[in-house]
């Protein structure tokens, strides 16, 4: 098992990216919706991750801070870019870094929306821009472009909604020999429930699998949200996921997260 510093470092980050970033989604959420800003809108998104991973006994912890901003530039079309800084402390050796991952740009344009049913489609692509060469503490990232495509799918519903997500990813990066290539292929559904006008309660889970150098690991997640929003263009979120893998050894993960998001023209 490889325990480079570099390797453990990127590893962390990219479960954290893989299940535990809701600012790259619907805050506090995995599972992402299908709504725009419309033209000329902005939103900021912040979101606090502190998460706690065990893998054959050993705790890596790691902290983080997200950050995205996303511009409607048509009714129907966002491009948003983001940037995270994490802190990983292990209980392995060396295995401490801090620093900036590799910063997201992306689309999400909703192609279909049908009024009577409540039933809408967008499509989400996004590219991961290398940082530049950094060392094993200043660039948290891939070395090489990534990318992802997800396609979204949002019903409104007497309770709220509901959202399905499927997508694929690919992760490419500069040290092959410490992280090969993978394919990543993700499903994903989050009731949302309309509390009141005030506060949104949902429960998210889904599934995922990994697949690097002819071998393949699956992980399943389970998350619980909360969303107040004390006014049409400010939301708070919490959630609390957990996630696990079938991986020897396998890797059990516990993640809480607070976010603010802020919608202005």
């Amino acid at each position: 098992m490889k325990s480079t510093k570099r390797y453990a470092a990127l590893a962390a980050l990219i479960a954290l990216a893989g299940f535990s970033l809701p600012a790259y989604a619907y805050q506090p959420l995995v599972t992402d919706d299908t709504g725009t800003q419309g033209k000329g809108g902005n939103q900021l998104e912040f979101a606090l991750v502190e998460d706690r991973a065990e893998t054959a006994g050993a705790v890596d912890h790691l902290r983080a801070l997200a950050v995205v901003y996303t511009r409607g530039v048509s009714e129907t079309i966002d491009v948003f870019a983001g940037l995270v800084y994490s802190q990983i402390r292990s209980d392995t050796p060396g295995s401490d870094a801090s620093g900036d991952s590799d910063p997201l740009f992306g689309i999400k344009w909703r192609f279909y929306q049908d009024e009577k049913t409540g039933t809408s489609l967008a499509l989400k692509p996004a590219i991961i821009v290398p940082a530049g060469a950094g060392g094993d503490n200043a660039a948290l990232g891939n070395g090489k472009a990534s990318g992802n495509l997800s396609l979204l799918l949002t019903h409104e519903a007497g309770f709220g909604a509901i959202h399905l997500n499927a997508g694929v990813f690919r992760n490419r990066y500069r040290d092959t020999d410490s992280n090969p290539d993978a394919t990543t292929t993700r499903v994903s559904i989050a009731p949302v429930w309309d509390v009141s006008a005030q506060w949104k309660l949902a429960i998210d889970v889904g599934t995922e699998s990994e697949r690097a150098e002819g071998n393949s690991v699956r992980a399943y997640y389970a998350e619980l949200g909360a969303i107040y929003s004390p006014s049409k263009d400010l939301d708070w979120s919490l959630g609390i996921l957990r996630s696990s893998n079938n991986d020897s050894p396998g890797t059990t993960r516990n993640t809480a997260s607070a976010g603010l998001t802020w919608r202005f023209r």
